[in-house]
């Protein structure tokens, strides 16, 4: 004799991980100030079910220059945010959306010095 399983149902929308309010402002202040500088052109985001992403690029029809993640299911152990660089590496991962735009902040003091 066969047994039914029930099927666990399935919510009707899936949660989705996004930037709060201070986040999206700090990084489009950061995403103005290097398209005044004449370095970047474009950017995308992304939002997905487990991270939502911020990715700069210098010109659109290239991979991005930098790509900024938030995940949290990594708050606890490394840190949610995440500093990509142009190949795909992880330069610099944190607790605090400050700490990963240091070095582009970095970067934006010498290109305006020069």
């Amino acid at each position: 004799m066969s047994s039914i399983t029930p099927i666990a149902p399935m919510p009707r929308y899936a949660v989705q991980v996004g930037f709060t309010r201070p986040e999206i402002l700090r990084l489009m202040d950061l995403y103005g100030r290097m398209v005044a500088a004449g370095h970047w052109r474009d950017y995308a985001l992304s939002f997905e079910t487990t991270k939502a992403s911020f990715s700069a690029f210098r010109r659109t029809a290239e991979r991005p220059e930098y790509r900024v993640e938030k995940q949290p299911t990594l708050r606890l152990k490394q840190g949610m945010w995440i500093l990509y660089g142009e190949g795909g590496q992880i330069l610099k991962r944190s607790h605090e959306l400050v700490n990963i735009l240091a070095p582009i902040e970095r970067r934006l003091i010498k290109l305006i010095a020069d």
